[in-house]
């Protein structure tokens, strides 16, 4: 008989939901229907594609999942076409990392819902390393690459950044208009062991200073938080502004370095049709870089003042993602966001 377009779209629902009853709303039939599609597949298959104790991708589920995936996504395109609708349609599994989420993506989102209504984007969270590896197992469709080896032929420079040094408002530090490696090497690094270390300890090799890092985490958000309590200071993307708390500074480096943010599909396979519809319809950005500089000039602006008002938070002070509007995001299970 072969395989069926029902057991693609219930084999991709169930995989990205790890729920039967989400999968049968989100296809919208029975769940007893999706089961039997499931099923029906796994005969065509030869094997399970799904554990039905965990709900995860059995190793046959694994192989075959980027390609039902691809599937079910051109079907549906040729349906449409079919029908007279030449309108992007699908979801989109995108993968970027903790400060792009913050500070980019929302501004990208909104982009994409005003000329892609009808596709839907998740996010998932992970770290620099992460990103290409994702893209290259299909784990996500497209990927925002930090700094890429080398660039993949369907992709976009979106962004450029700098590093710049996060301190505490009442640091000595704070009152430099630029902060030296040494300076920040005498009072402690703190680092993000998946993520910006690898960028940093390069940074410090350049100068030839001596790396060392006092602390070692893995979530950017535990970063911040330990130098908000005085643990050490730091160094990350001028993006990361956007998860700064009220007590926290961020000041350019004398020693500047960039990073690239490129938006990239995958090289070894026919990507998703929305996916490379949010790669033409993303716009590139060049702003970002000059976050650092900004709010050292506001700072510096704000303490000048004669009679100022009580120093207000600095941009990106961090917010409930309910009160951010379309286009937010917020962390849900393990390290995948969700787009409200």
């Amino acid at each position: 008989m072969g395989v069926t377009t029902q057991q693609l779209r219930a084999f991709v629902a169930v995989a990205d939901s790890g729920s039967f009853t989400d999968a049968a709303a989100d296809v919208g039939v029975s769940q007893s229907a999706v089961s039997h599609a499931i099923a029906g597949l796994e005969r065509e298959l030869g094997g399970g594609v799904i554990d039905r104790r965990t709900l995860t991708l059995t190793r046959l589920g694994q192989r075959t999942i980027v390609q039902a995936r691809a599937a079910a996504a051109a079907i549906a395109q040729l349906e449409a076409i079919a029908r007279g609708d030449r309108s992007i349609t699908g979801t989109v599994r995108l993968g970027a990392v903790p400060t792009v989420c913050r500070g980019l993506l929302p501004d990208l989102i909104d982009e994409w819902v005003s000329a892609l209504p009808d596709v839907r984007v998740d996010v998932f969270e992970g770290d620099d390393a992460e990103m290409p590896e994702w893209l290259d197992n299909g784990f996500v469709d497209v990927a925002i690459l930090v700094d890429p080896e080398r660039q993949p032929a369907e992709s976009k420079i979106i962004d450029v950044d700098e590093y710049a040094a996060v301190v505490r408002e009442d640091h000595p530090l704070v009152e430099l208009p630029e902060i030296a490696l040494a300076e920040l090497a005498d009072d402690g690094m703190i680092v993000s062991g998946g993520g910006c270390e690898v960028h940093v300890r390069s940074m410090f090799d350049t100068a030839g200073i001596e790396f060392s890092a006092r602390h070692r985490v893995r979530e950017m958000s535990t970063l911040l938080a330990m130098v908000e309590q005085g643990f050490g200071v730091s160094i990350v993307p001028t993006l990361g502004r956007e998860m700064l708390a009220d007590t926290l500074r961020m000041r350019p480096l004398v020693e500047r370095r960039a990073r690239q943010l490129v938006l990239a599909l995958p090289d070894n396979r026919e990507p998703h049709p929305a996916a490379r519809a949010l790669l033409e319809h993303a716009s590139s950005r060049r702003a970002a870089s000059k976050g650092a500089d900004r709010d050292a000039a506001r700072d510096a602006a704000s303490d000048a003042a004669p009679h100022a008002a009580p120093h207000a938070a600095p941009h990106g002070a961090p917010h409930a993602a309910s009160d951010a509007g379309p286009g937010a995001v917020e962390r849900a299970a393990g390290r995948t966001v969700r787009i409200a």
